[in-house]
């Protein structure tokens, strides 16, 4: 289970980062900071996010943000993803969620091995969300609040099943975007989409 031991070896405040989104085939993506307060005890059950049924990331998203001196979210969208690339709308995700905290962190711990140019200076931890608790802290806060998104983009786009499959490439959501062509909210960027759709790569 993850702990506070990374946060501990780091000198001052600490964020975990994460994000949530980079596959999907529509939706923006997510990124959350973290910095948790040392002091209190973790809530119980904190764990990566995917490791955690929906309901259960909901219940421990409440009790993150009520034990975390400090938390934000942040998204880049469908829009910025083309223009950047998925790797690098991640990270602009992550600086915009670390810029929110107030404190500001002193140091960042980012699940992964890519070190994203954020305003702090940052250790990448590989499987960061089964070891940090700021990490994991950040998975879910990350991954509920696209998970509310893709609920809200469904209901404004019918018929892909957003709610369902929160816009990764499940079976019913390449058959509806087969039948019905792409909407607002999909990654017309990707070739997987384009091929889907049956439309030209861009600049065609």
């Amino acid at each position: 289970m993850p702990d506070l031991a990374l946060e501990r070896a780091c000198r001052g405040l600490v964020c975990g980062v994460d994000e949530a989104g980079r596959g999907p085939l529509a939706g923006p993506v997510s990124a959350a900071a973290v910095i948790l307060d040392p002091s209190r005890p973790l809530p119980a059950g904190l764990d990566d996010s995917k490791a955690l049924t929906a309901s259960r990331r909901e219940q421990l998203e409440t009790e993150i943000k009520a034990a975390a001196i400090c938390w934000a979210v942040a998204f880049a969208s469908v829009e910025e993803i083309a223009a950047l690339n998925i790797l690098q709308a991640a990270g602009l995700a992550m600086r915009r969620a670390i810029l929110s905290l107030d404190p500001a962190p002193d140091h960042a711990l980012v699940d992964g091995n890519y070190r994203f140019d954020l305003p702090c200076p940052v250790q990448t931890v590989v499987g960061g969300d089964g070891l940090s608790a700021s990490i994991a802290a950040a998975s879910i806060l990350a991954k509920t609040a696209r998970d509310r998104v893709m609920v809200a983009l469904d209901l404004a786009h019918p018929g892909y099943g957003f709610a369902r499959h929160k816009g990764y490439g499940a079976k019913a959501h390449r058959e509806a975007l087969q039948r019905l062509g792409p909407c607002p909210a999909h990654r017309l960027s990707w070739s997987a989409v384009r091929d889907l759709c049956g439309l030209p790569p861009p600049g065609l």
